[in-house]
Formats: structure tokens, sequence, C-alpha cells
């Protein structure tokens, strides 16, 4: 068994590959959970690379039997859970009149009730490391749309509010035991997610997927 592990949904890039690379570097042994089999396992083969213990589930994350399959599979791998990233997101925008129901439902499928379902599955684990070391941890990727809601991505907006309030309950709930909850606002950070802004707001000014890994190294510590 690990003696440290951690889950990171959408962690086959961008934000989630930064953050299991830095996990991996604080000695935790990785589970990343994303839908695309072949970009997972390309990320998998990376972070394996540079010498990290990792196992890749392949898992559609709005589908509440592919959430609780994953935290299954990362319980038999490693047998522990010290620290859970829900950082699985989907954003689309559009003019709330020109929302598309499926749309609408991937976002809250994907960004909130994920979140939910993963942490309801994780709990048991992350109370036994809460129980043994006093740090369990769990980190929700939230956005500063969740603190102001922003125009043309109203839905993904109510989303990252619910993660927020979300993360607060759950906070409160879980005082005491050995598990922090903190969810994290960043404005625009350089992944793909957000090409459709990169004429109006440069690379160069947004924030970078290793700025928030960072933010979590601070967490752990």
């Amino acid at each position: 068994m690990a003696e440290r592990a951690a889950l990171i949904t959408g962690g086959s890039s961008g934000i989630g590959l930064a953050i299991a690379r830095t996990l991996g570097e604080e000695g935790y042994a990785l589970t990343i959970a994303a839908r695309r089999p072949e970009k997972l396992e390309r990320a998998a083969e990376e972070l394996r690379g540079a010498g990290y213990e990792v196992h890749a589930v392949a898992a559609q994350l709005g589908e509440e039997e592919e959430v609780v399959r994953a935290v299954r599979e990362h319980r038999e791998r490693w047998g522990r859970m010290d620290a859970l990233v829900n950082n699985a997101g989907f954003g689309f925008g559009a003019a709330l009149d020109q929302n598309p129901t499926k749309r609408i439902d991937m976002q809250l499928a994907i960004n909130l009730r994920a979140t939910v379902i993963a942490t309801r599955e994780a709990l048991p684990l992350l109370r036994e490391a809460g129980a043994e070391h006093g740090k369990a941890l769990i980190v929700n990727m939230s956005s500063l749309t969740g603190k102001a809601g922003q125009p043309w991505l109203s839905v993904y907006s109510a989303t990252k509010a619910g993660v927020i309030g979300f993360s607060q309950a759950t906070q409160r709930e879980v005082a005491g035991q050995g598990i922090q909850v903190t969810a994290l606002c960043p404005g625009w950070v350089d992944t793909p997610m957000s090409d459709f802004v990169k004429e109006h707001i440069t690379p160069e000014e947004m924030l970078r997927p290793q700025d928030i890994a960072e933010a979590v190294r601070f967490l752990l510590r």
C-alpha cells in the first residue's frame, strides 16, 4: 500500500495533469481519471516516465456509475486516499437563450454533480487518512466565474458557484475529522479550454496550469 495516494479527475491534461505531476513530486501514488483513453494513457506514461506510480481510469465522469468506478478502482489499487482533486470540467460559452439542454446538462453533470458524487464515495477513505495524519485534502476546482457570474457563461458560472457552496458546506460537515476542503477559483488559465478568448487575452496574461498546481502544493503543506 502506498504511503500517500491521490485521485485526480480530469488528470489527462492542463490543470489536472500539472496537479498530478506536483502530487507525484510530493511522493503521492496517483490515480488519474479522464474520458479519452488514448490521451489519458499518454499522460499516465509521461508521469510514469518521471518515476511516479500511476493508475489510469478512463471514465465518463458525467455518469454516476463511472465516478463510483473511478473511486473504487483507486481504492482497489492503492488502498488509501489522502487527496481528492475534483478537477474535471466542461464549459460552453453562449447566450442563455442559445444554450442547448444537452450542453446545460453536461456542465451540471461534470462540473458539479461529479464533484459531489466523487466526494461522497471518497469520504470513508479520506476520513481514514485524516484520522491517521490529520491532513487529508479535498481540492475542488471552481473559478472566478463562481464568485461573480459572467455573461455568456451563465451555466458554467452557476456550476462553479455550486462548487464553492458545496466545498464550504463539506468543510463544515467534516470539521474535526482531519480533512481540509478548498475550492480554488482561478481566472483565465492557459489551457485549450481558454482558447476561445485568446484573441482578447493573451496566454502571457493568463495563469499557467503549474500556478494552480503550486497552490495545491501549498495546501499540502
